[in-house]
């Protein structure tokens, strides 16, 4: 949601820190909160008026009207706070419908003054701009402002003045306060704008001699403007309304939410409550919770929420494992029910996602069977077959009832089962598999011919290229072509003085009544290349005869070309950096569907609206605040633009074009029937709802004409009447579908369009939200505009107004699908719509990734690895998560365990692994890897080139010597050859015995690093025989000369042959492969690296020249008869 309500205290301090207004503003930052814990010592202490000043009292808890309600205490000392808070602190009470603790109050100075000192002033937000509303009497008996008050409505991107203010506002004011007031009204609205707030009412508002206090305050936030306001904003809390508790699992998926790109969404209505859902989609969520309190459920809803925008399964598996939790703290004796339900997903994988909730479902099995919880799931979309067949499974496994169903089952139709209302069928029928829809009968891999265009009803139109004008009153509707109705007269109502116009580009301001044709061209804004590729399919089997996406833009890269799938055969499309190229080079464009971020998508719409050939722009971001929107609306009205959006998934028309991931994969899209042309148009808000449309007209009409998502913000970018009028204005539409709900007054235009005869075809009407009314406190929906802020705006009223205008309204949702074919029937029955032969749609391929997805295909892969996987939600070593890592502090060592041995290895092991690579980390600048990296890195080569220079003289004279030692120890040692077998034997053969000698050390100064390992290794190996064995190799080796010593590259490779095969983690074949594939190797290698880094940033540091070898440490030997 959007629209957030803040506490009084919260509003007035961004008050009191941000306005700007000459008036005096009284009793700055004077305010004292008091809970259940607080220390009164301390609170006096920082707040040392509370004991010399009268004081007033209030519960800060979103409560209106308190004063009549009697929850304020008024002209009190100090110790009479005190008492009258012990009546009220911590006492639970009834404000309407809900019942709550009171827990928070409010302490601030009182403010003696007159009833004539008392004003009202209030700023709250709508579609056309912010209204400012005043009433020279405030107070507790304000009454019914909207009828009493004085009005101004301030446009977007308007501004208010003190002359507007005192001229309209302030006529009933006295002379001497009219300033101040008006000065203190314009900086209250600049204040408003600024912090991007939706509602801000003061009452009252005093006005004395000293200056301006405000009393009461209330107020709510547009929270999603949060990216913007972050640092006038400061960390907020938005409170629950009062009656419903603020539960940490709340807050625990609202984290989730802000963490991820999807939706997640949680309330808590009733924790004891034995019903609980689970739904996909902010318009499904709404209309499960409907069809549970319209059957009887409402007082044991225990949850409303949604997860929608495709989860991860790790982000679903957290959502579910919260809710599994929550259901079985309680037991109820009748058990539980969880319903896990939504409509037909558009882009979500539903596997993916479910195999999250099975994941919960698996580790909360014992729980769910304690509490006798039965599940119920439909779901439909991508993968669904996949998802519901995984939930089926995992009922059987672990004996929880599961009832599955899928898009053959009408989409609350598990509600009455799980409230036993209908019967659960045995079998239910199933859908084919998603494969089989991309297979149809003909052979032939060639797009057949177009058949048709306009409607699946009637013949192609010979002219379907420029909207005809408005023909004479009288005759049939059908007979109008096509028809300008501009935004400005739907909006004031007046449906008479429309002038005639042309819905083409050329006309400034007018908006196109055919929004897509069959050879529309879009721009895409993002790199989308999911959706895109979607979108040609689409067009493919909708035998269009060129893509509809003519390019892409993405300021990110440079211009290139992505490829795409065009059936069978692999094509490019062009993408642009900005979109001034983009729309030079593509003139014949006149669509745009933003992907941008909701960041960037204001920005990115702005600008686009500055190319005429735009008609049409879709957004798809869900976010922006409602500021920015409206900006939006305000500048595509003036320019006769069409937005859908923002927070949209797009639209639809059959035949010609779809918007992104409308309409689902294309499998949906072939068993929907959204390839051809049907007589029904609908329009939604909610993006998944348009998809459960398409199934629902599908199964009981001819199909669908033409669907839009027109987006769940309060103000989108289009609205339900200017699609209802196009749809009128259509002569190929035969019948209108409106999913509306609760918030808004749209649908009441339906209602005086129907009433004034600008409608004539049949609308068929529902509004979801029907629970709201039913809640004891208000409940925010998914959608950011699903909240009725008066009585008119409920889904109720507006259900009963349609029914009385003479729209078709069904009696639930549940019934939508039956009003709709009875509709059709009646239209097809007295023949306005006649039925035409069904043409097959070409075969498309499908894509190789979905196809393995979907386990239809198999290949063996290119690559293999055993010791890593960063797939899923964390990064795996070996199978250990990278928290695991960190939590058991295993270290480098305990990692190098994991990635080069794939086990975990004893602690002492891991100590050993990082000692070898501490004492080979470096040996001073003279051996050969370092010199080479120096003179690499004085010839101004970069970091990496100088280490591999470094690292390419590592072999078997420079640091080879651990692999080396490590073998020819062991073979020795392993074939029962007693030390000075071994040593004749290497002098016999010639061989020098590797790790054995040191050019500096020798018995009688030896190596530390060696005597460190040393002593480590005797200390913890629990066994060291080769080790022992290489020290009596040492004792011959060194009688003979004394730096013919076991050296460090010998010592760690025969210690490590030791770790190897006595730590428990290895058999004697694996830890003897180790040593035979180079892994201790492996260990100079990565330890003498730090020291060559270390050689290059020393050079860097000291600045030093390019290295030339001085002539006279050259020996210049050349041939005698060159030598003159």
């Amino acid at each position: 949601m959007s629209a957030k309500a803040i506490s009084e205290q919260t509003g007035k301090e961004l008050l009191y820190k941000n306005i700007c207004t000459s008036a005096a503003v009284q009793n700055r930052f004077r305010y004292a909160s008091v809970t259940a814990e607080t220390d009164w010592a301390r609170l006096t202490q920082d707040h040392s008026w509370l004991l010399t000043e009268r004081l007033v009292v209030k519960p800060d808890q979103l409560i209106k009207r308190r004063g009549k309600l009697g929850l304020v205490g008024i002209n009190m000392d100090l110790q009479g706070v005190q008492e009258w808070l012990k009546d009220h602190l911590m006492k639970e009470t009834t404000v309407g419908k809900a019942k709550g603790v009171l827990k928070n109050f409010l302490i601030e100075p009182f403010v003696p003054h007159t009833q004539e000192e008392e004003f009202y002033v209030c700023i709250y937000a709508t579609r056309e701009g912010d209204h400012v509303l005043f009433h020279h009497e405030g107070g507790v008996e304000v009454g019914d402002v909207d009828a009493k008050a004085q009005k101004l409505m301030v446009p977007v991107d308007g501004k208010l003045t003190e002359d507007q203010v005192k001229e309209q506002l302030l006529s009933q004011v006295p002379d001497d306060k009219k300033d101040v007031l008006a000065s203190f009204i314009v900086g209250l609205f600049n204040l408003y704008e600024d912090l991007y707030f939706t509602y801000l009412e003061i009452n009252p508002l005093v006005v004395t001699q000293d200056g301006v206090y405000v009393l009461d305050m209330a107020a709510k936030i547009d929270a999603t403007a949060d990216y913007i306001c972050k640092a006038k904003w400061g960390d907020l809390e938005f409170p629950p309304p009062f009656g419903r508790e603020a539960y940490p699992e709340e807050a625990y998926i609202a984290d989730l939410d802000a963490k991820s790109g999807a939706s997640l969404k949680l309330t808590l209505l009733n924790p004891r409550g034995r019903i609980w859902t689970m739904v996909a989609g902010g318009g499904a969520s709404v209309v499960y919770s409907d069809t549970i309190c319209d059957l009887g459920g409402v007082d044991e809803l225990a949850n409303y929420g949604e997860y929608s925008g495709a989860p991860s399964e790790q982000q679903t598996y957290d959502y579910a494992k919260t809710i599994l939790s929550l259901m079985t703290r309680e037991k109820h004796p009748l058990g539980k029910v969880l319903i896990i339900g939504g409509s037909i997903a558009n882009f979500t994988n539903v596997a993916a996602t479910f195999k999250g909730i099975v994941r919960a479902i698996k580790d909360y099995q014992g729980p769910l069977k304690e509490h006798e919880v039965t599940i119920f799931v439909r779901r439909g979309g991508p993968n669904y077959q996949e998802g519901l067949r995984v939930m089926g499974e995992v009922g059987k496994t672990t004996g929880i009832p599961i009832h599955v169903f899928g898009t053959e089952t009408h989409m609350t139709a598990i509600v009455g089962m799980a409230l036993g209302h209908r019967p659960i069928p045995n079998q239910p029928p199933m859908d084919a598999h998603t494969a089989n829809f991309l297979l149809n009968a003909s052979n032939s891999a060639v797009t057949p011919a177009t058949t048709r265009t306009a409607s699946f009803s009637e013949p192609k139109s010979p002219t379907d290229t420029c909207p005809a004008k408005k023909s004479k009153a009288g005759l049939p509707t059908d007979s109008l072509h096509s028809i300008l109705w501009p935004l400005k007269n739907v909006v004031t109502g007046d449906w008479k003085g429309v002038t005639e116009a042309q819905a083409s580009s050329g006309c400034s301001g007018a908006k196109a009544t055919t929004l897509f044709r069959k050879n529309t061209k879009t721009i895409v804004w993002g790199m989308q290349t999911r959706a895109v590729q979607g979108m040609l399919d689409f067009d493919y089997v909708c035998s269009r005869e060129a893509p509809s996406v003519a390019a892409m833009v993405y300021p990110f890269t440079g211009d290139h070309k992505q490829k795409f799938y065009w059936g069978h055969k692999e094509i490019l499309l062009p993408v642009y950096k900005n979109m001034a190229d983009a729309m030079k080079k593509h003139p014949e464009v006149d669509v745009l569907i933003s992907f941008a971020s909701l960041r960037s998508a204001f920005d990115s719409t702005v600008e686009a609206m500055q190319y005429p050939q735009i008609h049409t722009i879709a957004i798809i971001a869900e976010g922006i605040p409602e500021a920015l929107t409206r900006k939006m609306i305000k500048m595509a009205d003036e320019k006769g633009v069409t937005i859908i959006g923002p927070a949209t998934v797009g639209g639809i028309k059959p035949g010609c074009f779809k918007i992104g991931n409308t309409g689902g994969m294309l499998d949906n899209i072939l068993a929907s029937k959204l390839y051809r042309p049907g007589s029904v148009a609908y329009v939604s808000r909610s993006g998944g709802m348009s998809n459960e449309l398409n199934n629902i007209i599908s199964r009981t009409t001819d199909g669908v004409y033409e669907g839009v998502a027109i987006g769940g913000d309060r103000y989108p970018g289009s609205t339900f009447m200017d699609h209802v009028l196009r749809y009128q204005d259509t002569p190929g539409i035969k019948m209108i579908v409106v999913l509306g709900e609760i918030g808004g007054t749209e649908e009441y235009k339906i209602c005086q369009g129907i009433k004034e005869g600008r409608i004539t075809k049949p609308v068929v009407c529902w509004c979801i939200g029907t629970c709201a009314t039913m809640f004891a406190s208000e409940v925010q929906f998914g959608h950011a505009g699903a909240c009725a802020n008066q009585a008119s705006e409920t889904a109720v009223a507006k259900n009963q107004a349609l029914r009385d205008a003479g729209a078709y309204v069904p009696k639930s949702f549940d019934e939508l699908g039956d009003v709709i074919k009875t509709v059709y029937d009646e239209l097809v029955a007295n023949g306005t719509i006649v039925p035409a032969q069904e043409v097959p749609p070409p075969t498309v391929p499908m894509d190789y990734s979905w196809a393995r997805e979907l386990g239809l295909i198999r290949k063996p892969a290119s690559f293999m690895t055993s010791i890593c996987d960063e797939r899923g939600q964390e990064l795996i070593y070996a199978g250990m998560s990278i928290t695991e890592v960190f939590r058991e502090e295993i270290g480098i060592g305990g990692v190098l365990g994991l990635l080069w041995f794939q086990r975990r290895l004893p602690r002492y092991a891991c100590q050993f692994i990082e000692m070898c690579l501490m004492v080979t980390a470096d040996h001073g600048p003279a051996v050969s890897g370092a010199h080479n990296t120096i003179v690499c890195a004085r010839a101004g080569k970069d970091l990496i080139s100088s280490l591999t220079s470094g690292l390419l003289t590592i072999g078997d004279r420079f640091g080879g010597a651990l692999d080396a030692a490590a073998k020819q120890f062991s073979k020795a040692f392993d074939s029962g050859m007693i030390p000075m077998e071994f040593v004749n034997k290497m002098k016999k053969d010639g061989k020098l015995i590797m790790g054995i000698g040191h050019r500096v050390k020798s018995i009688n100064n030896p190596d530390m690093r060696v005597q460190i390992l040393k002593d480590f290794v005797k200390q913890n190996f629990p066994s060291t025989q080769l080790l022992d064995y290489a020290l009596d190799v040492e004792k011959i080796t060194t009688s003979k000369k004394p730096n013919l010593i076991l050296n460090v590259d010998g010592f760690i490779g025969v210690a490590f042959v030791d770790m190897l095969r006595t730590c428990g983690g290895f058999t004697r074949d694996e830890a003897d492969e180790f040593v035979e594939i180079g892994a201790l190797n492996g260990i100079f290698v990565l330890g003498r690296s730090m020291g060559f880094i270390g050689h290059y940033l020393d050079q860097k540091r000291l600045k030093q020249g390019l290295y030339r070898h001085p002539w006279d440490d050259i020996s210049y030997v050349l041939p005698e008869h060159m030598s003159m």
